[in-house]
């Protein structure tokens, strides 16, 4: 019977998680340790809404589970040593150096972690992926658990580990409903009785048909191969939107006709700016790598198609916008709304506003940037620009700049151009009769969500374009 889990990775996937199981499992003690004593701290707050990832529902199983059995360490050694089943859910960036440079997975932290538990795991210790991790990863972890059993054995001690691959399905913004409600569990592995003692944890919320058992290589691929498959569709989406804006023809429209067909299906058929967070282009990117590696250049070039396709995308939004602001952007001042990836998440990696933002401060525009829930000073990370150290519109600079803002409407003063990045709710109720009468002439907003009343932008005397639409 499994009574102590620990989980290494305090971020997106192993905070919310371990929150979920502890919640759903009272009865085991779910430990979450990272060295990174800032995020622990954060996560021990005593302002639960001040974690350091933002979920809906996050902050209530926290504030439920916290101190009961659900806690927040820094001690490594510690928590290996007592834990039955230990999860891996640590950074897999890509590699920025050597061999798969620019696509492949770098597993530094992964192997680190495998070798913090072969030094302080006690008994048997099933080790279970949870990281987004290339095929075959499992064989290295196991290797160093082996290699420091077999070191172990020489002592008389007894030691054994089992590995299993169990990738996360979580859309960031829905991941506590998705992790109470899902639609499948994957658990990959060799043992059988490593297997069922995780199915067993599973199974005291989520019906037995929905739990997946594969061999250990093919759970590792599904996850990656399931990012891809989404990635896919919107680029495609996005790739028709763009023959939509060029024809006439409306990709609401068009979406909607093809999404009718049972074949296809509705989902992730939404233009917009571009797919980003931490995995699809990490995972696509590990995917042509592993293509390369086993000589199959046919599929490598059709997944890096659709990186590039979003790549080319976010750059072209970019340039409709100076476009339409006369070709040059030049101290004009436009209003950002949104910079999180997606709505309901803090988390800005690979957002489609960072690309747009770069560009257009390329072009020496003056950016004021509101989100709801993104720190000003992960922007300045992103952008790697710190912010502008006054609110001046009028500033004259060599350069672009930006400004974050609380306040939409005192941002719209002045203002060049608004353009909506993320599909935040609120952006969907502002007063425009009030933001056209403090917005420079000829004034623009750009809708890349489509979340806009294109009437009422219309009608408040706004120039209007919307992403995928012939007809503006």
């Amino acid at each position: 019977m499994i009574k102590n889990i620990c989980c290494i990775g305090a971020g997106y996937v192993g905070g919310p998680t371990m929150a979920v199981i502890a919640y759903k499992c009272p009865e085991i003690q779910v430990t979450v340790v990272d060295k990174n004593i800032s995020r622990i701290n954060a996560w021990n707050t005593k302002n639960f809404s001040n974690l350091p990832i933002y979920e809906p529902g996050l902050d209530e199983i926290v504030k439920r589970c916290r101190g009961k059995n659900l806690h927040f360490s820094e001690d490594l050694e510690e928590n290996i040593k007592k834990a039955d089943m230990i999860f891996i859910s640590v950074n897999t960036p890509t590699k920025k150096y050597g061999i798969g440079a620019g696509k492949a997975s770098d597993l530094k932290y992964v192997e680190s972690c495998a070798r913090q538990v072969a030094n302080y795991a006690t008994g048997h210790t099933i080790v279970i992926e949870k990281s987004t991790l290339p095929v075959r990863t499992a064989e290295a972890i196991k290797a160093i658990l082996e290699s420091s059993r077999n070191h172990i054995r020489q002592k008389g001690d007894s030691i054994t580990f089992d590995v299993l691959s169990n990738p996360e399905f979580l859309a960031e913004g829905s991941a506590i409903n998705d992790l109470i409600n899902p639609e499948r569990v994957l658990i990959g592995g060799e043992d059988e009785e490593s297997i069922n003692k995780l199915c067993n944890i599973y199974s005291r919320w989520v019906s037995k048909d929905k739990i997946l058992k594969t061999n250990i290589w093919s759970s590792e691929l599904a996850k990656l191969t399931a990012n891809a498959f989404l990635a896919q569709r919107i680029s495609s989406i996005n790739s028709i939107g763009a023959i939509c804006e060029a024809t006439g023809a409306d990709i609401r429209e068009v979406a909607k006709a093809i999404g009718s067909d049972s074949r296809i299906g509705s989902k992730f058929l939404d233009a917009g700016p571009g797919f980003g967070g931490s995995c699809f282009k990490k995972d696509i990117l590990n995917l042509v790598y592993l293509a390369e590696y086993f000589g199959l250049p046919e599929v490598a070039a059709f997944w890096n198609s659709v990186v590039s396709v979003n790549n080319w995308h976010q750059h072209r939004i970019s340039r409709i916008i100076t476009r339409k602001l006369f070709g040059s952007l030049s101290n004009k001042k436009i209003v950002i709304l949104g910079f999180a990836f997606k709505a309901n998440t803090n988390d800005t990696r690979e957002s489609a506003a960072i690309n747009i933002s770069k560009d257009l401060l390329n072009e020496r525009a003056f950016l004021h940037i509101h989100d709801p829930k993104v720190d000003p000073n992960q922007i300045a990370i992103e952008l790697d620009m710190p912010q502008n150290d006054k609110d001046d519109s009028k500033v004259l600079s060599e350069e672009g700049c930006w400004y974050f803002v609380n306040d939409i409407y005192e941002a719209a003063k002045e203002a060049d151009a608004i353009l909506v990045t993320t599909e935040w709710e609120l952006y969907s109720s502002l007063d425009w009769r009030k933001i056209s009468k403090v917005m420079r002439k000829p004034s623009w907003v750009f809708d890349s969500r489509s979340i806009l009343n294109s009437k009422e932008v219309k009608a408040s005397g706004l120039n209007f374009w919307r992403i995928g639409d012939g007809y503006e």
